[in-house]
């Protein structure tokens, strides 16, 4: 049976993916009805059964968006929610948990970016491992993404070897700048 997955493509969080399972599991939890007890307008377990069956309804929903979170996680980190009484706070310890880490490992990736060089790859090796880890730091902050301009302002001041120069210096000079697809197409040929 292998790896128990609640939705198929949804990967396991682990230290390194929380960013992309917390967006799959809202999905999966606001498409099964769930989110409720998690994020939204019923978080709190109700005081007391009445006739409605509303306490027991909450229960369900609760024990469903449960099970759903600890069966899509590695099991180093089910440690961290064994003591979580209802599904908002196991949520709530992840995104504490990893809002943490994500401060570091943003700064680890920064840093790698700054300090990257196309030394032997080709350009196109070059440019899609920039814009890989532009994209791990633009999920791990939202709200500063690095847009197509910085990218090849990184690409040119930090990596290209110096033979590049005076190609990047007339490209610069062009009353039109070229797409990053196009400047990595001329660097290419």
């Amino acid at each position: 049976m292998g790896d128990l997955q609640v939705v198929g493509g949804i990967k396991k969080l682990n230290n390194k993916n929380y960013n992309t399972w917390a967006t799959c599991m809202e999905s999966y939890l606001q498409g099964h009805d769930l989110w409720e007890v998690v994020g939204g307008d019923e978080v709190t377990q109700p005081a007391a059964e009445d006739a409605n069956d509303i306490l027991r309804k909450w229960k369900i929903k609760a024990d469903k968006a449960m099970f759903a979170l600890k069966t899509t996680i590695e099991e180093e980190m089910l440690e961290h929610i064994w003591d979580a009484k209802t599904p908002k706070e196991a949520w709530d310890t992840f995104v504490t948990l990893f809002s943490k880490k994500n401060d570091t490992r943003l700064q680890l990736l920064k840093n790698k970016l700054l300090s990257m060089a196309k030394r032997d790859m080709t350009i196109a090796q070059y440019f899609h491992k920039v814009k890989s880890i532009c994209h791990k730091i633009s999920e791990l902050d939202p709200t500063a993404p690095i847009g197509e301009t910085r990218i090849k302002r990184i690409i040119i001041i930090h990596g290209l070897r110096p033979e590049y120069r005076g190609f990047v210096t007339a490209v610069q000079g062009w009353p039109t700048q070229l797409s990053l697809v196009e400047f990595k197409n001329l660097l290419a040929d």
